[in-house]
């Protein structure tokens, strides 16, 4: 008989139905290529894996024949999987952002919501953060005095212009915040005592198409308490990220530690102790970074 699964609700997609269908019928991929081949269509391992993972769908004539031959061997009724199928996909480019996932990561009404306000949900909804480069420095004083980003930056729709980005400092004390690029015009950025932190609005260059990329390179100086760490909010898969950490030689932590957050407030996963090098730095890099927040803290000797 054939197995009938729900076909409504936030969690009836092709992946989801596709997946269970696997596990019930217990058929490894292996098994599902092989029965595909059989058939004459050929559908490799990786493809099938994206497929029960929700990372693309099938579209090509090719693989909705394959649909439609998994169906009874997966003893499900005729049209079911067909039916899951959403929209085509564009092809060429980057996919949407998607603002529930920075949701998610942030938590509802999170310090970014505050300092944003009305223009939080277009939060860089015209583009997709490819790779994020930090270099974080601490004085003497056991402070962050100066974070250095270099970000590269793909435009999901035409016509973006600008990058705005976010940052909360440890009690940063009043007139010492200066937000610097070291080409272009300054940009234009805020100071929100009440939230401790500095938003702007950093501007590409150009107006990028869909697709283009920019290299975006920015500093945060200010003076500000002692710090005891540095988070990074990702809200889109990254390809790479990279935290850096300088100490000042007369102020040495006695100890260091990276970790990851599912969102903010979450207790730390995957904490682990990091060595400082002969020039006083550590780093953190992520070998998939994944929507979350990702950081590394210290400890000062007393």
């Amino acid at each position: 008989m054939p197995n009938i699964p729900h076909t409504e609700g936030p969690d009836t997609t092709f992946a989801t139905v596709f997946r269970r269908a696997l596990q019930q019928r217990g058929l490894p991929l292996e098994r599902i290529r092989d029965h595909l081949r059989a058939q004459q269509i050929t559908v490799s391992l990786a493809t099938l894996s994206h497929w029960q993972r929700g990372r693309s769908q099938p579209e090509r004539a090719q693989s909705l024949r394959a649909v439609d031959a998994l169906e009874p061997l997966l003893n499900l009724p005729a049209g079911t999987l067909r039916s899951l199928l959403g929209p085509h996909r564009p092809r060429g480019g980057p996919p949407p952002v998607d603002p529930t996932v920075a949701r998610t990561v942030y938590g509802e009404n999170s310090d970014v919501e505050q300092a944003l306000g009305d223009a939080f949900p277009q939060f860089n909804e015209g583009l997709r953060p490819l790779t994020v480069q930090e270099t974080v420095c601490l004085d003497e004083h056991r402070s962050i005095h100066e974070t250095s980003i270099t970000t590269v930056v793909q435009a999901v729709r035409d016509a973006v212009e600008h990058l705005t980005v976010v940052h909360f400092l440890d009690s940063p004390k009043a007139g010492t915040v200066e937000l610097s690029v070291p080409y272009g015009p300054p940009p234009r950025s805020r100071f929100l005592p009440e939230l401790g932190c500095v938003a702007a609005d950093i501007p590409l260059g150009r107006q990028l198409a869909r697709t283009e990329t920019a290299v975006v390179a920015y500093t945060l100086r200010a003076a500000s308490d002692v710090s005891y760490q540095h988070e990074r909010r990702v809200t889109t898969p990254l390809r790479a990220y990279l935290l850096h950490v300088r100490f000042h030689p007369l102020a040495l932590p006695a100890g260091c530690w990276s970790y990851q957050r599912e969102q903010i407030g979450a207790e730390p996963r995957h904490r682990r102790r990091t060595a400082l090098d002969a020039f006083h730095t550590t780093h953190l890099l992520p070998t998939h970074c994944r929507p979350g927040v990702y950081g590394m803290e210290w400890e000062w000797p007393a």
